[in-house]
């Protein structure tokens, strides 16, 4: 799963890459955790069917439109790639409605063998190459019986790939800047096209590292979180994939 994620680029660094009409000023925020305001990409066609991208601010809690009531419904953060289009709650947001969640590091826990509770390791991974994380996602907007709007939003996962297996079995799905477009667009027709780029990237395309448990606590968000753990080498057998331990459960 993909339970937290950081945004810490500049603004404008982020427009340029990213590629979005709008230019709204935000601060980094270095522990973004499920509920919470989240930025996202979206696509929508101008006047003259051309394809815009657009910067927008959603609930990062996937609901879809059957759903009656949010209190009762259960907290959905990711979706599987592999089901995606099998999924009565995400089929049609897939076609119609993806978005890219915009990130520049995300965080993983391995259980170590045996272990409990706290016993999980928290790791950042990012780029390998410093560039931004363009994470795959769908978006709904749902409507309440008493006229409530609520725009939501949750993040694609994949496979692991060879080098990150070592830490969770999943990752979120990483999409290419040059299939953004592609990614972004509204029309069905693309759907296929779309399916294609939720695998796994290439085993040298994440760099990742232990760090200390404070990310644990959604209320901790500083640049501190992001430090590396001294002496801590990385795993090399597949982590014990269980139940996440009860700290990093929404």
């Amino acid at each position: 799963m993909c339970g937290r994620f950081a945004m810490t680029s500049p603004p404008e660094a982020t427009r340029r890459f990213f590629g979005y009409l709008e230019q709204p000023n935000f601060p980094p925020r270095y522990n973004i955790a499920p509920t919470q305001p989240v930025p996202i990409v979206r696509g929508r066609f101008d006047a003259d069917h051309r394809l815009e991208r657009c910067f927008d601010l959603v609930r990062w809690e996937f609901l879809p439109r059957f759903a009656k009531d949010p209190r009762n419904f259960p907290l959905i953060i990711n979706a599987r790639a592999e089901t995606l289009l099998e999924k009565p709650s995400f089929a049609a947001a897939f076609r119609r409605r993806r978005c890219l969640f915009i990130a520049d590091a995300f965080y993983e826990w391995r259980r170590e063998a045996g272990s409990r509770g706290r016993g999980a390791r928290p790791y950042l991974f990012r780029r390998a190459d410093g560039a931004p994380l363009a994470l795959g996602g769908i978006w709904e907007s749902w409507c309440g019986p008493n006229g409530e709007e609520l725009d939501t939003a949750c993040i694609i996962t994949t496979a692991a790939n060879g080098s990150t297996a070592a830490i969770h079995d999943r990752l979120p799905a990483i999409i290419a800047r040059e299939s953004f477009e592609t990614w972004l667009c509204p029309d069905e027709a693309t759907t296929e096209a779309a399916l294609s780029q939720l695998r796994p990237p290439e085993n040298d395309a994440l760099e990742f590292f232990a760090i200390g448990p404070e990310v644990n606590k959604a209320a901790n968000d500083y640049k501190e979180l992001q430090e590396p753990v001294a002496g801590a080498a990385p795993p090399s057998a597949p982590a014990q994939q269980d139940d996440p331990p009860q700290q990093l459960l929404f």
